[in-house]
């Protein structure tokens, strides 16, 4: 599944070259996927910054170097929380892009309800661009949702600078 996921990221990674322009990532539930299957490009410093995962509200804080607080409010697997993440995070990288994904897996409770296979992502980039998506796969299979995340982030990122190929 990786070649799959690696082909995606490197359709999303050769618009960021060709466009001179980088990212940052922000990994949830996808575990690390999102940014392992961008990196699997060769020549990918040309545009991936870095990122990391976060699993708990210290990494979060870690990772995204918000003020604390400046987030209560917002839920776990929603659009909005996906994209005050990758505002973040974008914002701390200093990239022209960044992706934030965060869900449930499965294969155990999420702390806050969350149920599993649900995924939120969000993508920023330049000029006030954004885009986001929701997923729910009904399932319990941790893995196999962490594949279907990744999947449905990395076609989000790609289309998403497909579609504002002049920003």
């Amino acid at each position: 599944m990786l070649e799959v996921l690696a082909a995606v990221g490197a359709e999303a990674g050769a618009l960021l070259k060709q466009r001179q322009e980088t990212i940052a990532v922000v990994d949830g539930s996808t575990g690390g996927l999102i940014s392992a299957s961008l990196l699997a490009m060769p020549g990918a410093s040309a545009f991936y910054l870095g990122g990391g995962v976060i699993y708990t509200l210290k990494g979060r804080r870690m990772v995204l170097g918000h003020a604390p607080g400046s987030l209560r409010g917002y839920t776990s697997a929603q659009e909005d929380y996906a994209l005050a993440q990758a505002r973040l995070m974008r914002e701390r990288y200093g990239s022209d892009w960044a992706i934030a994904e965060t869900g449930a897996s499965g294969g155990s409770s999420h702390p806050l309800g969350v149920a599993s296979g649900t995924s939120a992502i969000g993508v920023v980039g330049p000029d006030g661009i954004e885009a986001s998506v929701r997923l729910t796969t009904e399932s319990d299979d941790r893995l196999a949702n962490m594949q279907a995340f990744t999947s449905a982030a990395l076609i989000l990122l790609r289309d998403t600078l497909a579609a504002h190929s002049g920003a």
